[in-house]
């Protein structure tokens, strides 16, 4: 993972070079991985709507087309989590997340992720403990252009000691199937509201004006935010362009910054 002080630049970025590290050495010195623990551990997932299990050995064969997720996305009256749906327009459709911090993590993959598919609640872990079995149910499985990763969603002051074995057991199962895996538990800082700004102007948008290849042309010569909005006779529909343009990552900013007109803007693919 990359020195949290260093810039972020649209295309030399990754989606966890956004997070701060979390170490699960505490975790995995829990777990039982004699011999064969990749027989004896499981893994169930459902697949056209029936639920199956096999070795984790065999995990990593398992087609994602046609899977489902192991629970359902539920609202009640009092509950005290925050469940919802993000349209991604990186798949182009709904994706259930069961609190505010999941939701945070669906924004970062749409932005940053490379994403290509993604699947809630994804399949349940049954591992081994020095002391007794135990089951987890990772957060998400995240297909991208770089790879697969099982992801786990958790505030750091929430996780406990037997949050860092189920994490723990979860990167051993990825790492067996040639998966990535990520635990999003703290955000480099100015991240959510970088990400908030820019959130907005995802969707597809019309230029009408034809401000965007002025501002391509311009961000070549590495102004800012707030030159090049002011260089457009159109300034407030250069500023909206601006946000679709750095989203869908044709250009680039320092995202361990505020995001503010003095932010310099960059090609996609710029220094960094």
């Amino acid at each position: 993972m990359s020195d949290i002080r260093g810039p972020l630049w649209s295309h030399s970025c990754t989606w966890t070079d956004l997070l701060v590290p979390v170490s699960l050495d505490a975790g995995r010195d829990g777990l039982d991985l004699c011999d064969g623990w990749m027989d004896r551990w499981t893994a169930t997932w459902k697949y056209a709507g029936d639920e199956i299990a096999g070795p984790v050995r065999h995990l990593g064969q398992v087609p994602v087309a046609s899977r489902g997720p192991m629970r359902g996305f539920t609202w009640r009256r009092e509950q005290r989590h925050r469940p919802g749906l993000e349209s991604l327009v990186s798949t182009g459709r709904l994706h259930g997340f069961e609190s505010l911090e999941e939701d945070q993590l669906l924004v970062a993959l749409d932005f940053a992720g490379d994403l290509v598919e993604l699947l809630s609640q994804p399949l349940r872990i049954r591992f081994r403990t020095m002391k007794k079995w135990r089951n987890h149910t990772p957060d998400f499985f995240a297909v991208t252009r770089v790879g697969a990763w099982l992801i786990d969603v958790r505030p750091r002051d929430l996780i406990e000691p037997e949050d860092l074995e189920s994490f723990a057991a979860a990167e051993e199962v990825a790492l067996a199937c040639g998966w990535h895996y990520a635990v999003a538990a703290a955000w480099r800082p100015h991240v959510r509201s970088t990400l908030g700004a820019l959130y907005g102007k995802r969707r597809p948008t019309r230029d009408v004006l034809g401000i965007q290849p002025e501002l391509l042309a311009h961000a070549e010569e590495e102004a800012t935010f707030g030159e090049l909005a002011a260089a457009q006779t159109y300034w407030p529909a250069a500023r909206a362009q601006l946000l679709h343009l750095l989203w869908h990552r044709k250009l680039g900013i320092d995202l361990a910054q505020p995001l503010t007109d003095s932010s310099r803007v960059v090609l996609a693919g710029g220094p960094s």
